[in-house]
């Protein structure tokens, strides 16, 4: 399997990167793992849970899965591993995951009661975070992938440009067929020449939808594709002059063409969007795609308090992306807007994000398994650098129903709470929705069969037969 970039750490308590959070969720495996097709949570590690309160969680634990070293899991395991998260000595990454953790407990060797601090409507969600073994859980940074896993692989070779996981038996999956290696090629080019050429297996959203017809008339090479569980928009700052009017966001809303960059600029491999949430995933709000009208778009964009609007629009240094953000910048000009775009590095671009030194950036939410992630992207307390809100979005409307959609425990009642904050976000356009990109693969015959989830994971790899 070819990837982009080496992983950042195999270490579950602190990866973040796109590649290492994949290959550690191939190592490791949580309670609960998110349905490749709709993102709900289902048992993984546990056989099953109930409520017994709307602040307490009991967890069955399955008695048939062990650790790599042989280890039986346990309710130990869990409630060490829950504490790991949250403990200021481990500092991870994610402790942000189980902030409304106040407690855990086991009551036997599989039963574990978790007790939250406040509702949570993502608890079971966020227990999809890794289990590590007791011992382990809050030990020195093992950026090596040293740490015991439970899933289905176990690392047994990483280096500077390669991965390689070994199958692993007794955990939560049925021991896979083959070892996977992932080995990290930089150049989109060099990436579809390995292909072509039988020395690459996989590739996943790695190559460009221009290059896409050619390699799937190679011999022994297939193009399979999904709906993605993403989100590409346009974010506003809305501390500028003009942006901070809900008639002009609209209006830079209707100006964008989606259907037609969709269906050219990705070779229809992207649907355009109606809103914030996906249809791959379960809160989404079935709606119309957002309308292009260049005509009202003009009249709302000529209502703005400076003339004439001008505006950087920031994107990443990826060719696609260019070209994305300069079609978006042309439709713009057509219609009187100066844009300016400029490509940045992913670093760059996030520390000008977070400072507001932009006006329009096109981003994108790879992975939105959970809506709740909306809450600390979009509401007025995680401005930053107290969170992502680059757009410095504050609406009180909004932030209640984001603040519910949290606490609330019923997934109905959640589904309704985001179809109000989708309504709302179409009517004053904090957030530009654009498009939801395919989840797209290349594989060869030897991998014929794998598919990745709706929010890009890779857990397919190991039941290839």
């Amino acid at each position: 399997m070819l990837v982009s970039s080496d992983p950042e750490t195999l270490d579950p308590r602190y990866s973040t990167d796109a590649v290492g959070l994949r290959a550690t969720r191939l190592v490791h495996a949580g309670l609960t793992r998110l349905d490749p097709d709709t993102l709900e949570p289902r048992p993984y590690a546990a056989r099953s849970w109930r409520w017994r309160d709307e602040l307490t969680l009991e967890v069955t634990l399955r008695d048939d899965v062990r650790f790599h070293s042989g280890k039986p899991l346990e309710a130990g395991d869990v409630v060490a591993t829950l504490h790991a998260f949250a403990s200021p000595k481990v500092a991870s990454r994610h402790a942000r995951m189980v902030e409304t953790v106040a407690d855990a407990r086991a009551e036997g060797a599989h039963v574990v009661v978790v007790h939250l601090s406040r509702p949570h409507g993502t608890l079971l969600t966020d227990l999809e975070l890794p289990i590590l073994r007791a011992d382990q859980a809050e030990s020195p940074p093992a950026p090596d992938g040293s740490l015991d896993g439970l899933g289905p692989y176990a690392v047994d070779r990483f280096a500077r440009g390669d991965l390689l996981l070994a199958p692993a038996s007794g955990g939560v999956l049925p021991r896979p067929a083959h070892a996977v290696e992932l080995r990290t090629v930089h150049d989109e080019n060099a990436r579809a020449l390995r292909l072509q050429s039988g020395a690459a297996d996989v590739v996943v959203n790695l190559v460009s939808p221009t290059l896409l017809p050619a390699l799937e008339a190679a011999p022994g090479l297939a193009v399979v594709s999904r709906p993605g569980a993403n989100l590409t928009y346009a974010v506003v700052n809305e501390e500028r002059a003009g942006l901070d009017e809900a008639d002009v966001r609209q209006g830079l809303s209707l100006a964008i063409d989606r259907a037609l960059i969709c269906r050219t600029l990705f070779d229809g491999h992207a649907q355009p969007a109606s809103g914030l949430i996906a249809p791959a995933n379960w809160a989404h709000h079935n709606a119309p795609p957002l309308e292009h009208d260049p005509e009202r778009a003009a009249r709302l964009l000529g209502t703005a308090s400076v003339h004439p609007l001008r505006l950087t629009v920031l994107t990443s240094t990826e060719r696609l992306r260019g070209d994305v953000a300069r079609f978006v910048a042309q439709e713009l000009r057509d219609l009187g807007v100066e844009a300016e775009v400029i490509p940045l590095e992913l670093g760059t671009m996030i520390a000008r994000l977070n400072a507001g030194d932009f006006d329009l950036a096109i981003l994108q939410l790879p992975e939105m398994s959970e809506p709740n992630v909306l809450r600390y992207f979009m509401q007025s307390s995680f401005v930053p650098p107290a969170g992502g809100n680059r757009g410095r979005v504050r609406d009180a409307d909004l932030d209640a129903l984001l603040d519910a959609g949290d606490a609330t425990m019923d997934p109905t009642a959640r589904r309704g709470i985001y179809a109000q904050v989708e309504d709302l976000d179409r009517l004053r356009m904090h957030w530009i929705p654009l498009w939801y990109e395919d989840q797209v693969a290349v594989v060869s015959a030897r991998a014929h069969g794998f598919l990745p989830s709706a929010e890009n994971r890779w857990l397919g790899l190991a039941s290839l037969p």
